[in-house]
């Protein structure tokens, strides 16, 4: 492609407004205040309650019910505020 293109959302019809990575996994803010992983999860850094690899970007429900600001990720960790 030679021009910007505007690409589904993958976040529930949401607006991703901020975003993080390591070499092993995503996270994803979107602009509802909800957080979403994808990638591998091991130690647990998607916050899914498991180790399980997320290939699409998948809500963390931990944090229904919460407004998250700012997300990082670095390796072998996931924080959100």
């Amino acid at each position: 492609l030679k021009t910007p293109t505007r690409l589904r959302s993958l976040l529930g019809g949401e607006r991703a407004i901020g975003v993080a990575a390591s070499g092993l996994f995503s996270l994803a803010l979107s602009a509802d205040g909800a957080l979403w992983s994808w990638g591998c999860g091991g130690q647990g850094v998607l916050g899914h309650g498991d180790e399980q690899y997320q290939l699409l970007p998948t809500k963390i429900e931990a944090f229904a019910g919460h407004r998250v600001v700012a997300v990082s990720a670095g390796d072998g960790y996931s924080f959100a505020i």
